[in-house]
């Protein structure tokens, strides 16, 4: 897979302890990479990090702060990486509302320290900086957003990503033009879900706690529409636009979508009752909605991915859903290896893959 881009390649992924980044790393390790993962440890309890163990499944895990810029400066440099994948971030929409503060310096300054040190670091030939589908100014429009379209975001975490887009466009063009910088691109997707995930505020693990609780599935904006996709679609996409940019440098260090068909574009409640039918139990619910504005209608177009990268879903929304509440389901009720397991979904994942 990949033209096999990634045996023996060095990587220094961010984030490597949170949900995205616990799948990356193995599917990293999966692929014969040498991973160096540096992330803030896991703030739920519990963790795919740890119930996983994932810092002994890869060569380096560096517990620090993308803030803290002379450990990563040391922590890039002492590597020597090939590339970057740099998903850290405070990634939490309604957390941003209580931490403002946190949230831009995470995410922008973050971001901008990890692109810094990289740039210090000789070795660096592409990095793939990983932001979101709600950097876009939504208009709540009937259409999917494609990549030229404007930033924006009405709440901080939205607006700190739209930041970081045109940061990164910024950087590119005042310090990665020469011949001897690396290539970077970014990466904007949609809701994604899958195992592992136990950050707040998460539908389909919300979700499943009630079912395991004996309680009601209750839900905040039952008719909020969103692209939603299995984590193993938009890692896909990092890693093939990873493999361009290591193949053909600048002429890949755009920004690209990463997101289901429209077709699979689901309302809230529909997950919510999809995730009951799967598990085989749970009723969802309407609860009262607070004052925290909340998109009612976002999608992503993706015809660049598909075209300029030759990109494209591979599973549907029942698919992406069912295997999601397979992992749960396995997790609370099975006595088996949910390292293994999370394997088998990796390389079944791989199997489905039919791009041209």
């Amino acid at each position: 897979m990949f033209n096999n881009i990634y045996a023996g390649k060095k990587v220094f992924l961010t984030g490597h302890s949170g949900f995205k980044g616990c799948w990356l790393s193995l599917w990293l390790k999966q692929l014969g990479a040498e991973v160096c993962g540096y992330s803030l440890a896991p703030n739920t309890d519990p963790s795919m990090f740890k119930e996983l163990n994932i810092s002994s499944k890869i060569k380096k895990s560096i517990i620090a702060d993308i803030l803290d810029v002379e450990t990563l400066d040391k922590s890039i440099s002492d590597f020597r990486p090939d590339i970057v994948f740099h998903l850290a971030a405070q990634p939490l929409v309604r957390l941003s509302y209580s931490e403002p503060v946190l949230t831009y310096q995470t995410n922008v300054i973050g971001s901008l320290n990890v692109l810094e040190a990289a740039r210090k670091c000789k070795s660096v030939k592409a990095f793939v900086n990983v932001t979101t589908d709600k950097c876009y100014e939504n208009k709540e429009i009937n259409r999917g957003y494609r990549e030229d379209e404007p930033m924006g975001g009405y709440d901080m975490y939205s607006s700190s990503k739209g930041c970081v887009e045109i940061m990164s466009s910024s950087y590119r063009r005042s310090f990665l033009q020469g011949e001897n910088s690396f290539a970077m691109a970014t990466a904007r997707a949609g809701n994604v879900i899958g195992g592992g995930d136990w950050a707040m505020d998460r539908l389909i693990p919300d979700c499943v706690t009630s079912i395991n609780k004996g309680e009601k599935i209750e839900i905040r904006n039952p008719i909020a529409v969103r692209p939603w996709q299995h984590v193993l679609e938009p890692l896909s996409g990092y890693l093939l636009l990873g493999q361009k940019l290591l193949e053909y440098g600048k002429k890949y260090a755009e920004g690209f979508n990463f997101g289901p068909d429209e077709s699979n574009v689901l309302k809230v409640a529909d997950v919510a009752q999809k995730v009951a039918e799967f598990y085989g139990n749970g009723e969802v619910v309407v609860q009262k909605r607070d004052n925290l504005h909340e998109a009612g209608l976002l999608m992503l177009n993706i015809e660049k991915a598909e075209k300029v990268l030759g990109w494209h879903p591979s599973l549907t929304a029942d698919e992406a859903i069912k295997k999601t509440v397979e992992w749960y389901k396995n997790f609370y009720n099975n006595n088996i290896n949910m390292l293994d397991f999370t394997l088998e979904q990796i390389e079944d994942y791989s199997r489905r893959i039919d791009w041209d």
